[in-house]
């Protein structure tokens, strides 16, 4: 090997997202050396009177709620058998699987005492929410890793090990959204046990219901963003026919969660704090009209959902609507009760976004060098009919010589 093919097989092209990549790398790498070595208080705003910050609101909140088109897709092809939808389940599985590594360091650098992170293992708290939360996004991370394995073993051949995992596919599929489902709903169950401190426009019994499914619609979102970006970045997406139908199922869920929400407000009757003239009802019209309104009359349209453009907009509203509910629930609904106006520090910005660009780069990684967009199936043409097509192909290019 000459210097030459040595020096093309490391070449390296800066381009402007690489040089992002890079900078957030750098910041995120400095602010985890200050937090792991000096501690929360420097690194980070929060204090005793508001101990969560963005790294729950966000990273833990939104990054598990944005991994729910897994089990649901999975659910739908393996479980209920609509094979159509086979094509979005790697991308999906591969998008959990990524969220839920994600929400694993997140929840390492919000611990006081990360290296305890394995205690619920053998210290059992069986009547604690956060207990249940912890051991199923445990079990549904290992659940995540073998579902994905597949595509894997298929890259390095390993046909054997590739079958025994197949042949114990749909009890993990099965196991994958219990677990899910559990604490999907688990992460609204925490903010129960505070109703007098989350403000009234967020706060509810129905909090694990509506959780889950807003997790539901946005995991379905998630899905359909990233089929975008794949076909950018590597001219690899999904059909405009599953895609279409996947954001049409979209407005169902998300009609229901408007209507459990709608029915939520008259029970408790809280009609009144929408049109109060304060700062979380400003946040909270802003959540409703972007995630839920404006998404349910775009994506409604049989016409819209064919342009590419306007259903991408429709799905990034879902998205950034999910995304604003999560942050009021953590952060927006409960600055009032404890008298405290947090902003997270550029330590915990950098943090998260330094995650966030590693779980894009892991995704890019993985669709550049493993096959998560199956190839359609080959076709396979009778001997008979391949001569017939060759005589016709045939027959017109001694027609276009003529005519020429």
């Amino acid at each position: 090997m000459n210097a030459y093919t040595l020096a093309s097989r490391f070449h390296f092209r800066l381009t402007f997202w690489k040089g992002v990549f890079i900078v957030l790398l750098i910041l995120g790498m400095y602010s985890t050396f200050v937090r792991f070595f000096y501690g929360l208080g420097t690194a980070t705003n929060l204090s005793d009177q508001f101990p969560w910050g963005l790294w729950i609101g966000f990273d833990v909140l939104c990054g598990v709620g944005l991994a729910a088109g897994g089990f649901t897709l999975a659910a739908i092809v393996y479980i209920f058998n609509i094979k159509k939808f086979k094509p979005i389940v790697r991308p999906a599985i591969l998008t959990a699987f990524l969220g839920y590594l994600i929400v694993i360091i997140a929840i390492l650098f919000d611990l006081g005492r990360p290296y305890r992170i394995w205690h619920p293992i053998i210290m059992w708290n069986p009547h604690s929410v956060m207990f249940e939360v912890g051991w199923c996004v445990m079990l549904y991370t290992t659940v995540l890793a073998l579902e994905f394995s597949p595509v894997v073993l298929e890259k390095l051949r390993w046909n054997k090990l590739l079958k025994i995992i197949r042949n114990f596919l749909i009890p993990l599929v099965i196991l994958g959204v219990i677990f899910s489902t559990l604490h999907q709903s688990s992460l609204g169950s925490l903010y129960l046990i505070v109703p007098e401190k989350l403000y009234p426009l967020w706060y509810s019994p129905l909090l694990p219901v509506l959780f889950f499914i807003s997790a539901v619609a946005v995991g379905f979102a998630m899905v359909i963003f990233e089929s975008f970006l794949s076909a950018r970045a590597f001219n690899k997406h999904l059909e405009k026919s599953l895609v279409s139908e996947l954001a049409r199922v979209m407005v169902f869920v998300l009609s229901l969660y408007a209507l459990l929400k709608l029915q939520d407000f008259a029970r408790r009757d809280a009609w009144s704090f929408m049109f109060i003239n304060r700062t979380e009802t400003y946040f909270f019209w802003a959540e409703i009209l972007l995630g839920v309104v404006l998404p349910m009359i775009i994506l409604a349209i049989p016409k819209i959902r064919q342009s590419e453009k306007t259903l991408f907009g429709g799905v990034l509203m879902v998205i950034l609507g999910f995304i604003m509910n999560r942050l009021n629930i953590a952060i927006t609904g409960m600055e009032s009760y404890a008298q405290a106006d947090y902003f997270p520090s550029w330590m915990e910005i950098s943090v998260t976004l330094m995650i966030v660009a590693l779980g894009f780069a892991a995704f890019r990684m993985a669709v550049k060098y493993l096959p998560i967009f199956e190839k359609k199936d080959h076709i396979e043409i009778p001997y008979r009919k391949q001569i017939k097509i060759r005589k016709v192909e045939n027959h017109q290019l001694q027609k276009e010589k003529i005519s020429n």
